[in-house]
């Protein structure tokens, strides 16, 4: 069980990408002429094969060559215009290539830039066409300004099936001998919301004693505090706002729930209260989904949405 298994595991080839036939069916109709291949820009929620897809198409077209005529950058680690003008410039400049077609820059989770990045990338990318190919990854196209959108092939990437995903994870158990039932593997499934990525490491996460269980899956996943999230809506709704911020705190910063798997779980906890109208709470649990993933802080904004909850 040496290294992640999402590393190891990871496709090299294209056409072992999972799910996404009609997509990965149209890519492989561009690189049969690679010196025509245009920038592309991969969009789809997380974990659905838009990174793994972008590497794929980098060994396809560099080969053994691809270590040194690769970028790969995190743009919502470096958001601002100078990542743009002092990495992705100066790498695109031209360099002798010999017999390598072009340079590919791949940015992942450019979304998360800001628009002056975009408009400084828009500029970079028409000025090292000739010597570079982009490889645009975001969730939501929508955040991409339209001089990029026009400027790439579009794909867009859709959930993988539930068949596919547990079939994969079933593969990977099977190279690791490690024994795993298809109630765990649905429960996998079902807790990463089809996130290939996640599924991967929550898998390898929840080996114990040679094997996985759902128990064990239980355990790593938190499902086991998932019941503490209805308690915590009905404190809110009874009125006792402190309590249950404390309760809150105690799931996210000792148990390790993250702030959307809470917003998930409360959600879902809204529709199995009696007396309560669900559409209310959930139009208010909308809202501060809604500012957290704007960049306010979570556990600012979830205190406030719990306050806002206990005051009607």
């Amino acid at each position: 069980m040496d290294g992640m298994w999402v590393e190891k595991y990871r496709p090299t080839e294209i056409t072992d990408v999972v799910g996404q036939r009609g997509t990965i069916n149209s890519i492989q109709g561009l690189l049969e002429n690679v010196a025509q291949m245009p920038h592309l820009l991969f969009s789809g929620s997380a974990g659905t094969g838009k990174t793994t897809t972008a590497l794929c198409i980098a060994q396809h077209i560099l080969g053994e060559n691809r270590p040194n005529y690769t970028l790969e950058l995190n743009a919502s680690d470096e958001r601002g215009i100078d990542m743009v003008r002092e990495k992705v410039k100066r790498f695109s400049r031209y360099a002798g290539m010999g017999e390598i077609p072009f340079k590919i820059i791949i940015l992942d989770e450019a979304d998360e830039m800001t628009s002056g990045a975009q408009t400084a990338l828009r500029r970079i990318i028409e000025d090292a066409a000739k010597y570079c190919r982009f490889i645009i990854i975001a969730n939501n196209v929508s955040k991409i300004i339209d001089p990029i959108q026009s400027r790439c092939a579009n794909f867009r990437f859709t959930s993988i099936s539930k068949e596919e995903v547990m079939g994969r994870l079933r593969q990977i158990a099977e190279a690791e001998g490690i024994p795993i039932d298809d109630e765990s593997l649905e429960m996998i499934h079902d807790y990463s919301g089809g996130d290939m990525r996640y599924s991967i490491n929550l898998m390898q996460a929840s080996v114990s004693d040679s094997s996985i269980t759902t128990d064990s899956v239980r355990a790593m996943a938190g499902l086991a505090k998932v019941t503490d999230v209805d308690r915590i809506l009905q404190m809110a709704i009874d009125g006792n706002f402190t309590e249950a911020r404390q309760k809150t705190v105690e799931l996210i910063k000792t148990y390790g729930m993250s702030e959307s798997d809470f917003l998930k779980y409360i959600t879902a906890a809204a529709f199995k209260l009696e007396r309560v109208d669900p559409s209310r709470v959930v139009r208010i649990i909308a809202e501060y989904d809604y500012r957290i993933l704007s960049g306010a802080n979570a556990e600012i904004q979830l205190s406030a949405m719990l306050s806002e909850l206990a005051s009607k």
